[in-house]
């Protein structure tokens, strides 16, 4: 669906009026289309219905609590990378025999927490990752499933710092050192070898890379089948991208489906799938208000009230996001759409052809639904954005604005001792 959309030259969305939402919660606020994350997952169920994979929402892209049980509603897992990703998701209601529990770092603590809540699988970096859930399980006097995440050195053609399944990247074991991690399991104790997983990258615009890492795995795959009595899993990750620009082709789900079915078929083995971005990456925007427009010499400045802070994909991965004026405008002007963080690298848009927007005016950063505030962050103390979620014409507040009180709720004054 179209999630976005002018009406009488206002930008709405799905049935709702952008700046009677700005109007309401304020500025700057990210939206979410609930619908569009819907169409999403039954888009992506249908077109993989063949292997009936476990779709399990990859928690990092967006963590907020209603957007965690749209798609549990929908049938979803999830794929959590952290203790607290995994707190957020089992607060929401989240099924814990449906989460994969992945991420370079494990704690202790964390392992613990996911075993007392008895998760489906960890996807397993490391051979020392393995000792330590080994040990944790051990002690608590259960048994851990796991899958050694395999990097099958295949360039997936996307930004270098989203890039995962490279040999130089720190994710996962290769394909020899994986087939030594896998037959050593037997030594340790209270571990059972489930599955193997693959996440070769993201926002990934071609289905080539995911059937040449998959075919990568295949003599593996088969091999464990033969020789360890509980393997039954291959997760195939996430990765697929969508269009942030006109000009990008976005990935067809059907040519994923395509791509990797056969081989999944072939296999015979039950399919996980950690989508994420695919999901909400088109479902969110975030709105914000031009503060002032300022001229140089040499450039042009639309100064809104949301930085980098807020948004920090155009500063970290020179991302592109469109910006719509909630309003249309009379003509466009090429301008730096930038923020107020004291940061040369606080922007939005560069050298870009913009809305004429003037001072008061409300813009519409689009396609922001996906590592947009989950990666928002309080520097320059400044509050993180509310949260809001829509469904046809129905509004929810899904989390409120911070305020200054907030920034400083959990310090504590020094107690020196003397």
């Amino acid at each position: 669906m179209q999630a976005y959309r002018y009406v009488d030259k206002e930008l709405h969305v799905e049935d709702v009026p952008v700046r009677t939402l700005a109007e309401e919660y304020g500025t700057p606020l990210y939206v979410y289309s609930r619908s569009h994350m819907r169409e999403q997952y039954r888009l992506l169920s249908d077109v993989m219905a063949d292997v009936d994979p476990l779709i399990c929402y990859s928690v990092k892209a967006n963590s907020n609590a209603a957007v965690i049980n749209t798609f549990r509603e929908e049938g979803a897992g999830v794929d959590v990378v952290s203790g607290g990703e995994l707190y957020r998701a089992l607060k929401a209601g989240v099924d814990p025999s449906m989460v994969v529990f992945a991420g370079v770092g494990k704690s202790v603590s964390e392992i613990q927490y996911a075993l007392e809540q008895g998760i489906l699988f960890f996807t397993v970096e490391s051979e020392p990752e393995a000792v330590r859930i080994s040990a944790v399980a051990s002690r608590l006097g259960v048994s851990a499933r796991i899958a050694f995440r395999v990097n099958p050195d295949v360039d997936p053609r996307t930004h270098k710092y989203t890039t995962t399944g490279k040999k130089e990247n720190k994710f996962g074991l290769d394909l020899d050192r994986a087939e030594v991690a896998c037959a050593a399991v037997d030594e340790l104790g209270n571990v059972d070898l489930v599955g193997l997983h693959m996440h070769i990258g993201s926002q990934i615009l071609n289905a080539e890379p995911f059937g040449t890492a998959l075919n990568k795995l295949r003599t593996l795959c088969r091999t464990l089948a033969d020789t360890h009595r509980a393997f039954e899993y291959i997760d195939i990750g996430g990765g697929i991208g969508i269009q942030y620009e006109a000009s990008q082709e976005p990935m067809m789900p059907s040519a994923f489906a395509a791509t990797v079915i056969p081989m999944l078929k072939e296999l015979g083995l039950k399919v996980v799938m950690e989508p994420g971005r695919f999901l909400v990456g088109n479902a969110g925007c975030l709105v914000c208000r031009v503060e002032y427009v300022k001229d140089n010499p040499l450039r042009k400045f639309i100064v809104a009230d949301a930085g980098m802070n807020d948004l920090i994909r155009p500063s970290l991965y020179e991302a592109y996001h469109d910006v719509l004026a909630v309003r249309e405008t009379e003509g466009k002007a090429v301008a730096d759409l930038v923020g107020p963080i004291c940061e040369s690298g606080d922007f939005i848009a560069k050298e870009r052809e913009l809305p004429n927007a003037l001072q008061g005016d409300l813009l519409a950063v689009m396609s922001a639904g996906a590592y947009g505030f989950s990666m928002s962050s309080n520097y320059n103390s400044r509050p993180r954005a509310a949260e809001v979620i829509v469904e046809g014409d129905k509004t929810s507040l899904v989390r409120e604005r911070e305020t200054w009180d907030d920034l400083l709720s959990k310090e504590v004054a020094p107690q020196m001792n003397t």
